[in-house]
């Protein structure tokens, strides 16, 4: 099956119910709602716009996720980091394995970049073959957005 190359998405789309996990809450009755936005052609990696209303709860990361809030505020907390209250235009990255509490501030709005770890021996192979494209590249020739710095 073939993919665009490029997809269009919107942050103003329908999100379906995708409730907490019960043992997650602490406090309140969060309501949260989602959309997959794109998938990457290897599903390690995805888009999504995520929704919440007022509530406590415990996050836990099973992948590398980077958020940034497009409406409300939430205020986070996790082991080693006091409290802190997050709004619109704050960007925050968790790692896999990462626990954070949540504390949603009448709701909040996000979308979210995840993406799928991999093991460290298939990490180490990814930057030796990037690291070999980079030495055997000629000059003049296009480089991919991830030699100039873009990822």
């Amino acid at each position: 099956m073939s993919r665009a190359l490029i997809e269009i998405g919107s942050c103003n789309v329908d999100l379906e119910l995708r409730p907490i996990e019960p043992a997650w809450i602490i406090e309140g009755n969060p309501v949260s709602r989602s959309h997959i936005l794109s998938t990457s052609s290897d599903g390690t990696s995805s888009t999504i716009i995520w929704s919440c209303t007022e509530g406590r709860f415990n996050w836990y990361y099973d992948f590398d996720e980077t958020i940034m809030i497009l409406e409300g505020s939430i205020v986070l907390e996790s082991d080693g980091m006091p409290p802190k209250r997050y709004g619109v235009g704050d960007v925050i990255f968790f790692r896999d394995g990462a626990h954070a509490k949540w504390h949603v501030e009448g709701h909040v709005k996000k979308i979210a970049f995840c993406r799928k770890t991999n093991p460290a021996v298939i990490g180490f192979m990814i930057r030796v073959v990037n690291k070999l494209k980079r030495m055997f590249l000629s000059p003049g020739e296009r480089r991919p957005a991830t030699l100039m710095g873009a990822g």
